[in-house]
């Protein structure tokens, strides 16, 4: 019931922040907003203020923004309707709702890195059997403090060095056995695993619901020895600035592999239900694994919605882009046939990944999501 909660009020966050940047920029654009709601079936609550309407409605899966004039159809050429304004301007309407996506997992990364983040660090908890770890001797307790002569402190660090590694590559580690120091050297194996995807706390970081292919020692971190870093406000700053490179980056980089067909579809996608399973982990490691998630998800969400898709808000904005060099709006009937097929790949894909996360839930069980 408490993973419920906190799923609800995470979706609740991402949508109202996302319509909450449609709003506020259509009022500074001088249009006129009707309704401001929040999620779809029966109204639990309603009150109209000035000349919008707010109402909160039972299921929390969605939410809109209705302007003055914002069909063609309805349009009647006022000044405070939407299609009276000019292109730019509807531009940023649009834009601003994953924009304000955006900011808010910048947000939260900066936060976090300030606030103070558990971090693993890189002390062996376990071994994997089979792979190259437990063959050349490493041990449960060692603790690595290099690889391939580059300094590494925590288990983020160990991470980013290992999964880029490729099958059958040796890395040399250097590490601590009983207050001595130890070279070993290691042949890496590669698996495909959950995607991780930066860090979420002292036991686990936040993974995407993505499969990759990575490089891996064959060893766990110790839960158990954690180490709460934290940063100066502008440090912190930077640090959420480059994560949210990061995953920007990784996830444009990951829809092109998809495209590609270097990763299997699948297993690369999530839906309302995953993202249930995976705020049950989550949220069982405290507010900042939580608000780690959050900021993941909001990024994820917002360069989601900039996909030059019917329906979402890139759609929207490839509209505009044709309107701008065509010198007027595509004819109110072939928007709509558009729109519609868009609508009905939308809900097919939306089928189609939940049907997947049910596959996962009760197929494969989700794993380790550190396994090194």
């Amino acid at each position: 019931m408490v993973t419920l909660f906190i799923f609800l009020i995470i979706l609740s966050v991402l949508i109202f922040v996302h319509e909450f940047g449609h709003f506020i920029t259509a009022r500074k654009m001088g249009v006129r907003v009707e309704s401001f709601s929040l999620g779809f079936g029966p109204q639990i609550l309603k009150k109209k203020k000035g000349e919008t309407e707010y109402s909160i409605s039972l299921i929390p899966l969605g939410g809109y923004v209705k302007m003055a004039g914002d069909n063609l159809e309805e349009y009647t050429g006022k000044s405070y309707e939407y299609f009276s304004k000019p292109v730019g301007k509807r531009f940023w309407i649009i834009v601003s709702g994953a924009l304000l996506n955006y900011i808010l997992g910048f947000l939260c990364f900066w936060f976090i890195f300030f606030a103070g983040c558990p971090m693993l660090t890189t002390k062996v908890g376990g071994l994997i059997e089979g792979l190259g770890a437990k063959k050349a001797g490493i041990e449960a307790g060692d603790r690595i403090i290099a690889i391939d002569n580059q300094k590494v402190g925590l288990w983020d660090d160990l991470i980013k060095i290992i999964h880029n590694k490729k099958e059958a590559d040796k890395v040399s580690l250097l590490i601590v056995r009983n207050n001595e120091e130890h070279k070993i050297d290691v042949l890496i194996k590669e698996r495909q695993l959950d995607e991780v995807i930066g860090s979420s706390g002292g036991k686990r970081s936040s993974f995407s619901g993505r499969k990759q292919k990575v490089g891996l020692l064959g060893i766990l971190p110790d839960y158990n020895d954690v180490l709460v870093t934290k940063h100066g406000f502008f440090k912190s700053f930077f640090l959420a600035l480059n994560k949210t490179w990061y995953l920007t980056e990784a996830t444009y980089r990951g829809l092109w592999m998809i495209i590609t067909g270097s990763v299997s579809f699948r297993d690369s996608v999530t839906g309302p239900l995953g993202m249930f399973i995976i705020t049950s982990k989550v949220a069982t490691h405290g507010i900042i694994a939580i608000l780690d998630f959050l900021g993941l998800i909001s990024v994820s969400l917002s360069l989601f919605n900039l996909l030059p898709f019917p329906v979402l808000d890139g759609g929207h904005i490839l509209f505009l882009g044709l309107e701008k060099i065509r010198g007027k709006t595509l004819r109110p009937k072939l928007e709509q046939i558009i729109t519609q097929i868009g609508m009905a790949m939308i809900i097919s894909f939306a089928l189609f990944v939940t049907y997947n996360d049910i596959l996962r839930m009760f197929g494969d069980k989700i794993g380790k999501f550190f396994r090194v």
